[in-house]
């Protein structure tokens, strides 16, 4: 008969005889009989299986900051599963594919531990993105255990100019801006004409990302440049200016 601390007898009677274990373990897997002792003596059976929870994931290799263009390689690792768990990665809700999936029995020869490795070429897009390792088992009733990371991408500027009139014409006043995004944010842009200084600084004012020119006229033309620079490095952008 069953001799365990954690096994208790809750119900006997002449026709029942029931067990409770608590703490189960991956020991108490096994055929677990019941006999009747009467002449011939009756037995029935049954086979318990126990389920290895998985531990909860952990995401191997990340960095923060990353930079725009790096390859990174995640690894997300589980321990302790029985059967082996499945691992999934997701960036934001969206399911990554181009995973790699192994698993090794752990050395008590009963549960696996699993690993998933992902690799990518990160872009300014992903600035943001989460990154999720979630792991399915029978043992959580269709609700896995994440692990999640948050990516920080640090990129160069992107640089637009966008001016105020599509067609500037004379003694009209005209406001260039400046767009420019980048991560760290861009330090105060730039802005040139020809190549060289502003050559009106009372005609022409800068404040912030804009860029405003009063009264128009053909002295004005020319190809003027914003730039803006960050941590990273530089970027600029041009715009082509012809009085009407």
């Amino acid at each position: 008969a069953l001799r365990d601390n954690r096994i208790e007898l809750i119900r006997a009677s002449w026709h029942e005889l029931s067990i409770s274990i608590s703490n189960v373990t991956l020991t108490d897997e096994g055929q677990y009989t019941c006999s009747l002792f009467t002449m011939p003596v009756k037995t029935s059976k049954a086979f318990l299986t126990v389920l290895g929870v998985p531990e909860k994931p952990q995401i191997f290799g990340f960095t923060k900051p990353v930079m725009e263009g790096d390859k990174m390689t995640l690894t997300c690792k589980t321990s302790g599963s029985k059967p082996a768990a499945s691992v999934r990665w997701f960036k934001n809700d969206k399911e990554v594919k181009n995973v790699v999936n192994d698993q090794k029995e752990d050395t008590n020869g009963k549960t696996f531990t699993v690993t998933s490795t992902m690799d990518f070429q990160v872009d300014r897009f992903d600035d943001g993105a989460a990154l999720s390792c979630r792991v399915y088992h029978e043992s959580f009733n269709h609700t896995p255990q994440i692990a999640m990371q948050v990516l920080e991408v640090h990129y160069t500027p992107s640089v637009k100019i966008i001016p105020s009139n599509i067609i500037p014409q004379e003694r009209q006043d005209l406001t260039l801006t400046c767009e420019s995004k980048g991560k760290p944010v861009p330090e105060p842009v730039l802005w040139t004409k020809d190549g060289g200084e502003l050559p009106d600084p009372d005609r022409m004012v800068v404040n912030g990302r804009i860029l405003t020119i009063s009264v128009l006229n053909k002295t004005d033309n020319g190809t003027y440049r914003c730039e803006a620079t960050n941590a990273i490095g530089q970027s600029s952008a041009d715009y082509n200016l012809f009085v009407h």
